[in-house]
């Protein structure tokens, strides 16, 4: 097999040939966004809905479909659709109440120009995220969107299905959009994972001039996601991207999913504001 090959995870066929973890980043990544993802309801197989959009995949070497090593990733909007997380929100006050419903902390408010109130809080999920993650875009009118309410088992019963139907076991994250301190705009982040990395700790390696790192641990599996979301996107029809070249990420096993990557409250320290140990 080729160096690219196995970068990629390129050659690997059907379950029961299980590819050997790559170790070593690829120098180039592709991302790649199919059109024709069908409209998702309460109660639809993922997988199987996905499969036929994914399995059309046509990469620039020629090859198609989703091969080990590649990266599985779906905006958390239609997980949560087929999950049936849609719920009534019929006017404002109703919809705050479903926030409410899904705060666990309130983290700041801001009242905007019209009256309504911005809450930045702590959701269900762990995850600190503008009105809770609680969406009314692109749903029916008089209706409100959560995310899944475990993105992390959602990611697991993706991939299982995935894997059942393509023949090959690729990662898979589930994204939101969210902002971040002191930056402005959004970005997607991972909010549910399986089968990748989410961290790579490189404490105790060591820079150009000999100098051992201290604090470097990268969140793979964010900027894996970012680099989804430049091709994929709500507004053009393509929730879902393939991103491939990640293959060093991408592990047998399920791992411990993207509830890692939320910070703890003891090393949080947009918690307390300026303090003094």
């Amino acid at each position: 097999m080729s160096a690219p090959e196995q970068e990629h995870g390129l050659g690997h066929g059907p379950a029961g040939h299980e590819p050997a973890e790559a170790t070593t980043p690829s120098a180039m990544l592709l991302a790649q966004a199919p059109d024709g993802v069908p409209t998702i309801t309460r109660g639809d197989d993922l997988a199987a809905r996905l499969t036929p959009v994914l399995a059309a995949i046509t990469w620039p070497d020629g090859t198609t479909g989703v091969a080990e090593g590649d990266v599985v990733v779906i905006a958390s909007k239609v997980v949560a659709k087929a999950e049936g997380r849609l719920v009534a929100a019929r006017d404002a006050a109703e919809r705050d109440r479903v926030i409410e419903g899904e705060t666990v902390r309130v983290v700041a408010t801001r009242e905007r120009p019209d009256g309504s109130v911005l809450r930045i809080v702590e959701n269900r999920q762990g995850l600190v995220m503008a009105a809770a993650g609680v969406d009314s875009s692109d749903v029916p009118a008089g209706t409100a969107l959560l995310l899944p309410e475990d993105p992390d088992a959602s990611a697991r019963r993706l991939r299982r299905g995935l894997h059942a139907r393509l023949g090959v076991r690729p990662g898979v994250l589930i994204t939101d959009t969210a902002g971040r301190p002191w930056r402005r705009g959004v970005v997607d982040m991972a909010i549910g994972a399986a089968g990748v990395r989410v961290m790579a700790d490189h404490r105790g390696r060591h820079d150009a001039y000999g100098r051992e790192l201290q604090v470097t641990v990268v969140n793979l599996a964010d900027e894996i996601a970012a680099a989804a979301e430049l091709v994929k996107g709500k507004a053009v029809g393509r929730p879902v991207a393939v991103v491939r070249g990640m293959a060093h990420a991408v592990t047998v096993d399920d791992g411990e999913g993207a509830a890692t990557l939320i910070r703890p409250p003891v090393e949080d320290m947009f918690r307390t504001g300026v303090g003094v140990d």
